[in-house]
């Protein structure tokens, strides 16, 4: 193995890129047990003092790289429609539930269920990207005359992600995005106009 001392340095969102890449990478080929500081500092091509400098714990590293594979909203692609643009991102989101973020978030899951406020962190990690993803696309479907901004609520916007977490981290059952989108989602924001 090479050296990391001895290679071009990275710095800033290079090398942030360069861990996450890394502990995906442990995810995949390890699982999440295997992955340590030490094995995704030399993966990345790195020191563990650059990644305690960032990331306090393992804990802390593991949720960043499951946030940096979250779309944001201004990734969004504007489909032009509602129902369009949310199977666009639940086939997103199904995607990477399936392979090494998957992973990550069910043993981030078992690993605080017995601590309170690692699970609190996890939770308020794991609910607010969703949130903010759902209240864009609503936001624009607003703007677009699609939805009556009165109602979209949290608990509404939080229904289609549980089940799709659900689905995928926990139950194990295969989810059809397109149906989840029309017999679930669609529903609670443009009652009696879903179409197929």
């Amino acid at each position: 193995m090479s050296d990391h001392r001895s290679e071009p340095r990275r710095r800033g969102e290079e090398l942030v890129q360069a861990i996450y890449d890394a502990v995906l990478a442990e995810l995949a080929e390890n699982g999440y047990a295997a992955v340590t500081m030490e094995a995704v500092a030399q993966r990345a091509h790195t020191g563990k003092a650059s990644l305690y400098r960032r990331w306090p714990t393992r804990l802390e590293l593991i949720l960043d790289t499951i946030q940096s594979r979250i779309p944001t909203e201004d990734a969004i692609i504007d489909t032009g429609s509602l129902r369009t643009d949310l199977i666009t991102v639940f086939d997103r989101f199904a995607a990477e539930l399936a392979g090494p973020l998957g992973r990550a978030l069910r043993g981030v899951w078992a690993e605080s269920l017995g601590d309170e406020e690692h699970h609190r962190r996890v939770r308020r990690h794991s609910r607010h990207g969703g949130l903010a993803l759902m209240r864009a696309i609503l936001d624009r479907a607003v703007d677009r005359g699609e939805v009556d901004p009165a109602v979209i609520t949290n608990q509404r916007m939080e229904a289609g992600p549980a089940i799709l977490r659900y689905r995928l981290l926990l139950d194990g059952r295969p989810l059809d995005v397109t149906e989840l989108v029309d017999d679930v989602v669609l529903p609670l924001f443009t009652p009696g106009e879903v179409t197929r």
